[in-house]
């Protein structure tokens, strides 16, 4: 017979960080193994992005915006802006995705989000990484930051408000499924008015203040600036802001996985 006093009961804590362990694993290799050439993918589709815009821009005869070069402009802002818009997508459809996992007592539909949302920074960390050393070897673009702790601060913001973004949205779609729609339809002109293709600089007066109402404005502005300390950064620019923003969003967001964390399960 086992002797009791010997088996020790795991803690909350304990199983808690077990199920974020293996929804990680599980979450990875799906990720990157989901269809052929999905972990190539991730790199090639911001360099595709990136190339395209650099032909427009040069096709109008744009060498420098904002006091930095046009290149570093741009990879900086479609690489940052996707920390975002990707981390936001795949904490959207987590709970989906995952929902047979859920028999499972010590399985969270929350825990799914979060794991989602830890992946998506990681993997976005990489891509950044990568694309930037390229850039700085075969194009001899200046990418080495001038105030590291900027960019940091411009990434953590962008995935915070992706994170809360995802967590809000998730919620939606699960009650409402045509709800996706609307909120793919509403990405659009968020995404357009982040100015990570388009310099908001450019843009006249009110509809530039006006588009700083827009938080992730803020964490790219920064982020370029910590790149460059040469860039001409948006009078405005708050990171404070995108923080503030990124917070309220995710309190909501954990307020109705808790609220409706029911009827998500019984869905």
């Amino acid at each position: 017979m086992t002797n009791s006093s010997n088996v020790r009961a795991r803690t909350p804590l304990a199983v808690t960080l077990s199920v974020w362990k293996a929804l990680f694993l599980r979450e990875t290799i799906t990720r990157l193994s989901a269809t052929r050439g999905a972990a190539a993918w991730l790199l090639l589709e911001p360099i595709l992005h990136t190339t395209v815009m650099l032909v427009i821009f040069t096709v109008i005869r744009v060498k420098v915006v904002s006091g930095i070069d046009v290149l570093a402009w741009l990879i900086i802002g479609l690489t940052f802006i996707s920390v975002y818009k990707r981390t936001a997508s795949q904490v959207q459809g987590a709970i989906g995705a995952n929902r047979s996992l859920f028999a499972y007592r010590q399985v969270k539909p929350v825990d799914s989000l979060l794991v989602r949302a830890f992946l998506e920074g990681f993997l976005a960390l990489i891509i950044i990484l990568i694309t930037c050393a390229g850039a700085v070897f075969l194009f001899d673009v200046d990418l080495i930051p001038d105030d590291a702790g900027l960019v940091l601060s411009g990434f953590l913001g962008l995935w915070l408000m992706g994170l809360g973004f995802g967590l809000v949205c998730s919620v939606a779609v699960e009650l409402i499924p045509e709800m996706g729609k609307i909120i793919g339809m509403l990405s659009m002109p968020i995404m357009m008015t982040s100015g990570s293709i388009l310099p908001i600089n450019s843009i006249s007066e009110p509809y530039r203040t006006w588009m700083l109402y827009n938080p992730l404005v803020h964490g790219l502005e920064v982020a370029r600036l910590g790149v460059s300390s040469y860039y001409h950064v948006i009078t405005g620019t708050n990171l404070l802001y995108l923080y503030q923003c990124a917070f309220v969003a995710i309190f909501l967001g954990l307020a109705l996985q808790v609220r409706f964390a029911t009827k998500i399960l019984t869905q």
